[in-house]
């Protein structure tokens, strides 16, 4: 199961209007997901060679903390729809991965 289909199951009960919703925002969290490890293998400081001492952030560091903050938003979003649409008993399938993959 690639990660588009494990978000997608985690919304299976929701309702038909939120379903509206999600869809399109799983596909931004997916893409954002895959920028943000493309991301990670760049250098996020430039040292000047001539003095060390001076650095200064590159482009991609910027970009890496834009798309996490947009990353960030996009999770939160998701999680309170879903916290929205399901009994405050249960733990939620997605709050459970996202308590295993922030560990």
């Amino acid at each position: 199961m690639d990660r588009r289909e494990e978000l997608i199951k985690i919304f299976d009960n929701a309702d038909a209007g939120k379903r509206t919703i999600v869809l399109p925002l799983i596909d931004d969290v997916v893409y954002m997901e895959s920028r943000l490890v493309e991301l990670r293998k760049l250098p996020f400081i430039m040292v000047k060679p001539d003095d060390p001492t001076k650095q200064k952030p590159t482009p991609a560091s910027k970009l890496y903390k834009e798309t996490l903050q947009q990353y960030n938003n996009s999770i939160k979003l998701l999680c309170s729809l879903l916290s929205n649409s399901s009994s405050s008993d249960e733990v939620s399938p997605l709050r459970e991965y996202m308590r295993r993959f922030s560990v």
